[in-house]
Order: structure tokens, then C-alpha cells, then sequence
């Protein structure tokens, strides 16, 4: 197969054309476009050379943000694709789609970019044989061109708001196809898109899209505002039900059985994905909480590795006995607090503790997380007040089942519920089932409804290379 026709199995069906912008909008979004691509090759060599310093890029596999890979392209000449996430929230919600790809298609070469390292650390043990990772290019010409000029991807699945002018404008200008899964814009990145010199650079990136599958109506509107064609925008529901949606293997099993066993029947909770300064809050409840079940042990989960540091701290401060689970240090019955510092084992840790507490939604500059994967594990689950676009889950949650998730106002009431789980086996697990029941009503077909879209949208079957 040649790669023009290799490209051309991808391309957006001849039935299905972008609407392309008005002249002067499209002669506008091309001129900052220019101006855009002479920038970011400007600023590429110190934004790189700044994030090395600040450890923000892998050692060795920096290069790879040049878009020099480090791994031969399978299969030249067949169709490949790409799929990309920024970080490890995206990058969870890309696998079970990049699943889904590498199970229908046996032997198509499937490629997975991330740009953070705490995602390329937990992703890289979770992809399917034969998957690629590589490090993200960034948005600079002479890296994107590298990038797709050795990879020739067939088609680009970009995941929630990874809009990038560059990325896009080259791939679709060579006939591949781009589509945005889980698509979502922030109020800020929308006020910032919508000013004049904003408008006519994300309509021309936009146009050029063969899918846009939002998360929500809100996010359907906020694009059609920024001109998405609306005939490329179809729902299919959120990626993020289906990466809770995964038994446990082996090893998974045997780590949840050993902190059984180290946990002893103890009453627990669990605040996941926990923010600095949201430890304050967590800690104080915590705190009350020991004066009524005195035995009460918390699963601290930090949202970044690199917060235990400051968190033992204020442990030690308050003379709390907490374990951290990278030393494998076993909890006793003075044990407080288990402190997780490690990696990639989140959905795990769900599995051990009946109740959920999700943060990154107790400070008003934070926007929340994923409740699906404590939903999925059958906790009682719980939120902070400020969750930013995950606030449709919680609205399709309790459309299912208002018990199915609680928002508190803040510290207060997350005490007071608190002892009322605590408490009260049946409320709790009256929550629990409802969780999990609301989780399995959601999480049905996502994935499959999402890849017929990419089928119908993304692909032309001129070849005999798909068969979705």
C-alpha cells in the first residue's frame, strides 16, 4: 500500500465535508496560524531546555520530544494510529479505547503519546502487546513534521481538549484524519479561545476536525461557538466510566488481599487525589473522626507523589503514626494513617476501603477527578464542592441514583457524613450499591459507541485494511 493510500482509508468520508470557514475568517486564522508557527519554533529549544531542568521530561527520552523516536515504526507502509493524552487522567481514559483498537484489529500498529512522566510511569505496564509509547512532540513545525514523517500515522485520536494548531494543521494538510475523543473545553480556555485574536485560529483548527465527541451538551455548545462544523459533533458518552471497567488481574488481587489481612477489619476511609492544602481538610476531619472510632485507620492518597514530603511533615507535626506504603512497611494497630506514595495503583486501592473521599475539589482553584473508578470498586463516594467539568458525571450519577454519589459544601459536611457511614452499615451500603449500580448503567457500550463514531466519521473504507 502506498501512503497516499494508506492516508486516504483514513480520510473523512466524501459524504460527510467540513464546513469550511467564512474567506476573511479563514484568511485571518491562517495569518495567525503564521504567527503561530514561527513562535512555537522560536520557543521550542528553551521551553525544552527549561522543562529538563525542572525534571519535567524523562532523562533519557527526551529526544522523543523532537519527535526523534525511540522505536522502530512497525509494518511500514500500513496503516497506523495514533492515539494521544497529555497526561495520566486522558492517557486512563485512551486505554480502554486503544484496547478496543488493538483487539478488533490484530496487528495494526497502534501508537499511544503521553507528555507527563507520572503517566508515562503507571501507563507503560498497562498497554496491550504490540502498543508503542512514545513521548509527545512538542507543538513546534520541525518536531511535528519529524514526528509524523517517520510514525505516517493513518489517523490521529486526540483525547479531551489537546488542541494544537500545528499537530493538527500538519497532519490533516497531508489527508489524515483528526478527531477529538472525550472532547472538553474549560470556561477559561473558552474565554480565552473566543477573543479576536483567539476566534479565528481554534475555527480554522477545528474545521480541519473529522470528530468532535464532547463530554456533555455544555461542551457540545462551547465548541459549535468557537465554529465546530456542527455536523461533526456526536455524543457517546465519557471515556472516563470505562477506565474503571477492568477486573482485577493476579497481582492486583494478591496486593488488595495482603492489605486485607494488614488492615485487619478496621474501620477505614479513603481520600484520593488529595491536593496541597487539601490535606489540611483532611486531616482535621480525620482527626474528629478518631475521637469517635479511636481504631479508625485513613488511606492518604496525595494527588502528586512528590506532596508526601510535605504531608509526612504535617503528620509528624500533629505526631499522627502513619505508615508510607513505599517502604512496605507493615500497618499496626497504632497505625493512623497509610500513606500511599507510590504509582499507578489508585483503581486497586478502591478495591480495599468502603469509603471513597475523591479531592481535588475542597480549594476553589482545583476543578475535581474521576469518580468512576472508586464507583466501579463499590465505594461510597464522595466530593468536594469544586469539580469543574466533572460535574456532569455527578449529574448523570444522580439522575441514575441520587444516593449514587454526595457532594459536600466542604469540611463540615464531609465530617458529618462521614459519621454517618461510619456509623451505619446500612446507609453505607445503600451508597455503595449505588455506586457501583450507576457506574455499570454508564459505563455500558461507552467505548463501543465511541469507535463506531471514529468508524463512521474518521475512516473511508477504500481499502480492505478496517473492518470495523
Amino acid at each position: 500500500m502506498t501512503e497516499a493510500q494508506n492516508h486516504a482509508s483514513f480520510r473523512r468520508p466524501a459524504a460527510m465535508p467540513a464546513r469550511a470557514p467564512a474567506p476573511a475568517a479563514a484568511r485571518g486564522g491562517l495569518a495567525l496560524y503564521e504567527l503561530y508557527r514561527a513562535a512555537s519554533r522560536a520557543a521550542a529549544p528553551a521551553v525544552l531546555l527549561w522543562r529538563r531542568l525542572q525534571g519535567l521530561e524523562h532523562p533519557s527520552r527526551w529526544p522523543e520530544r523532537l519527535g526523534r523516536p525511540s522505536a522502530a515504526r512497525p509494518r511500514p507502509g500500513s496503516p497506523l494510529v495514533w492515539f494521544h493524552a497529555v497526561s495520566l487522567g486522558e492517557g486512563m481514559a485512551a486505554l480502554p479505547v486503544v484496547r478496543h483498537c488493538a483487539r478488533l484489529h490484530p496487528g495494526l500498529p497502534v501508537l499511544l503519546t503521553t507528555t507527563t512522566l507520572s503517566s508515562f510511569d503507571v501507563i507503560k505496564d498497562l498497554l496491550p502487546d504490540g502498543v508503542i509509547h512514545q513521548f509527545a512532540p512538542l507543538d513546534c513545525p520541525d518536531a511535528i513534521d519529524s514526528f509524523i514523517g517517520y510514525w505516517k500515522p493513518s489517523l490521529v485520536l486526540l483525547m479531551e481538549s489537546e488542541l494544537w494548531p500545528n499537530l493538527i494543521m500538519s497532519a490533516t494538510a497531508k489527508g489524515i484524519a483528526v478527531a477529538l475523543l472525550n472532547a472538553r473545553m474549560s470556561l477559561k480556555s473558552f474565554n480565552r479561545w473566543s477573543i479576536p485574536l483567539g476566534l479565528p485560529l481554534v475555527s480554522l483548527m477545528l474545521s480541519k476536525l473529522s470528530l468532535v465527541a464532547p463530554l456533555s451538551t455544555i461542551q457540545a455548545v462551547r465548541f459549535q461557538l468557537l465554529h465546530t462544523p456542527p455536523g461533526i459533533i456526536h455524543f457517546a458518552g465519557d471515556l472516563k466510566y470505562a477506565v474503571g471497567d477492568v477486573n482485577a488481574g493476579e497481582t492486583e488481587v494478591n496486593k488488595i488481599k495482603d492489605l486485607w489481612q494488614q488492615f485487619s477489619n478496621r474501620p477505614l476511609w479513603m481520600a484520593a487525589s488529595i491536593h496541597r492544602g487539601e490535606e489540611e481538610v483532611i486531616l482535621r476531619v480525620h482527626d474528629e473522626l478518631l475521637k469517635i472510632y479511636p481504631t479508625l485507620l485513613l488511606i492518604l492518597v496525595p494527588r502528586h507523589p512528590q506532596d508526601c514530603k510535605r504531608f509526612s511533615l504535617a503528620l509528624k507535626k500533629q505526631r499522627v503514626n502513619f505508615v508510607l506504603r513505599s517502604t512496605k512497611e507493615v500497618v499496626s494497630s497504632s497505625t493512623r494513617v497509610y500513606m500511599v506514595d507510590t504509582l499507578g495503583e489508585l483503581r486497586m486501592l478502591y478495591r480495599t476501603t468502603p469509603i471513597a473521599v475523591i479531592g481535588g475539589s475542597f480549594l476553589p482553584s482545583l476543578a475535581g477527578h474521576n469518580i468512576s473508578e472508586a464507583a466501579a470498586a463499590g465505594c461510597a463516594v464522595m466530593t468536594g464542592p469544586h469539580v469543574g467539568h466533572f460535574y456532569h458525571m455527578l449529574l448523570e450519577m444522580w439522575q441514575i441514583n441520587p444516593l449514587a454519589v454526595k457532594q459536600v459544601a466542604g469540611e463540615v459536611e464531609l465530617l458529618q457524613i462521614l459519621k454517618e457511614l461510619l456509623g451505619d452499615a446500612k446507609t453505607l451500603g445503600a451508597r455503595q450499591r449505588a455506586a457501583k449500580d450507576a457506574f455499570s448503567i454508564m459505563s455500558d457500550g461507552v467505548v463501543n459507541r465511541v469507535w463506531n463514531l471514529v468508524c463512521r466519521f474518521a475512516i473511508d473504507f477504500q481499502t480492505d485494511a478496517w473492518n470495523c
